[in-house]
């Protein structure tokens, strides 16, 4: 019996259920669509390229503003280190994009394979978490990209005034896609949280009691996490945190409050 056989020879249970292959061709079939939205954006994406570079590269030129023109033609400048970097980078950057504009696509193939499986509740708990993480992951980064002039142009700044600091293309974007990363995956910490007060897991008697620890504990993940490692961009990141695990908090507090009274009228 062949491979094959094996997968066909699981057949489907009275409740309706796809076989093994079944499962597989599904998931085949749906990364093809994903594949395929991802490809068909990112051609779109490469004749928007000269906007998103201005977008990405806007941060370095308000930095070197801020700076101020330097004596001796010192003034920092982007350079390309090689000759076909140029293409490289465009073919990066509309890659890049087209994985963004084809997310409700290929988030959507995801969810349809899953979401069968998954309980009513579950399900639930799984859309509350989407509509609630989205907004929050894309916050981190609108804050990330806002804090970012005042970042590089406090890094800039450590260059001696004789030295002319050229900055290669590929690693500023580097460095500003994981900064604004970065930002993105803290704000959803204190989702997490209450995902798991949810679950019964972290009470929120707990996170009171622990408040000044996880204060200091933030405080120290924004000052590893950030790229720049500038005291400023360091509590634009840790600020909004501590801010949003105080609504965390206080929404596990109330939860534990309605967990309670249910308890009691059974």
């Amino acid at each position: 019996m062949t491979a094959l056989d094996q997968l066909d020879s699981v057949e489907e249970t009275g409740g309706g259920r796809m076989s093994l292959r079944g499962h597989i061709v599904e998931l085949r079939n749906r990364l093809l669509i994903g594949v395929l939205a991802i490809v068909v954006c990112t051609v779109a994406a490469w004749f928007v390229y000269d906007e998103a570079f201005k977008l990405l590269t806007s941060p370095f030129q308000e930095s070197v503003r801020q700076l101020g023109p330097k004596a001796g033609d010192t003034t920092p400048i982007l350079t390309l280190p090689g000759v076909g970097d140029a293409l490289t980078l465009r073919i990066k950057i509309s890659a890049l994009i087209g994985v963004v504009l084809a997310g409700p696509i290929w988030l959507y193939q995801l969810w349809a394979f899953i979401a069968p499986g998954l309980h009513r509740s579950e399900k639930k708990w799984a859309m509350l978490f989407a509509g609630i993480a989205t907004p929050l992951f894309a916050g981190g980064m609108a804050v990330a990209y806002w804090t970012l002039p005042k970042g590089i142009a406090i890094l800039i700044s450590f260059t001696p005034e004789s030295i002319q600091n050229l900055i290669e293309i590929p690693h500023y974007l580097d460095f500003v896609i994981r900064t604004m990363l970065v930002f993105g995956i803290a704000f959803l910490i204190p989702l997490v949280v209450v995902l798991l007060n949810m679950l019964g897991l972290v009470p929120a008697s707990a996170l009171s009691r622990f408040r000044p620890y996880i204060i200091l504990v933030i405080f120290v993940f924004a000052a590893v996490a950030t790229p720049s490692g500038d005291p400023f961009t360091m509590c634009l990141l840790a600020v909004p945190m501590c801010l949003l695990f105080f609504v965390a908090e206080v929404i596990c507090r109330i939860n534990d409050k309605r967990r309670s009274r249910a308890a009691l009228e059974v």
